[in-house]
Parts: C-alpha cells; structure tokens; sequence
C-alpha cells in the first residue's frame, strides 16, 4: 500500500513526453500574458488624449 502512495512515475520512460510538453505551454502561457498586457498598457498610451 505504501508504495502506491509514494510512487510518483519517474520510472516511466514517457515521463519526459508529458513533462517537456507541460513546460513548454506553462511557459508560453507566462509570454502570452506578458506580451498582452504589453501591448493592451501600449494601445492604451496612444489613445490617450493628450493634456495639452
């Protein structure tokens, strides 16, 4: 029983198939996100009237 508790499934050789996959989009997701706000904060200024 304990070790069905403690087995994590580094033993399985397709390990690196879901791992390597899963920090790609985690990571792609992190520059999605960063790039929209970029660009939403950059519309934004331009839009903007200016106070003269």
């Amino acid at each position: 029983m304990m070790e069905t508790l403690l087995h994590a499934g580094t033993e399985h050789p397709s390990l690196l198939w879901v791992l390597i996959p899963s920090l790609l989009t985690f990571f792609a997701g992190l520059g999605i996100g960063t790039f929209s706000e970029r660009v939403r904060n950059w519309i934004h200024a331009q839009t903007e009237p200016s106070p003269e």
